[in-house]
């Protein structure tokens, strides 16, 4: 994965992890729907940087 794309990774799920504490006071269902995008986030962001180690490996 190039750097680029992990910062971009990073800073959405920091984006999230705000919304997140922000929501807390407020709602309880908003604060669990950001943890939930959140983690997801952060998985879809080691999905992509296995299938990128794999590719650069077979080649």
């Amino acid at each position: 994965m190039n750097k680029f794309l992990a910062l971009i990774f990073a800073f959405v799920s920091i984006v999230w992890m705000v919304g997140t504490a922000i929501s807390l006071d407020y709602n309880g269902w908003l604060a669990l729907l950001f943890f939930v995008l959140t983690c997801a986030t952060i998985a879809l962001g080691f999905i992509v940087k296995a299938k990128s180690s794999r590719k650069v490996q077979k080649n």
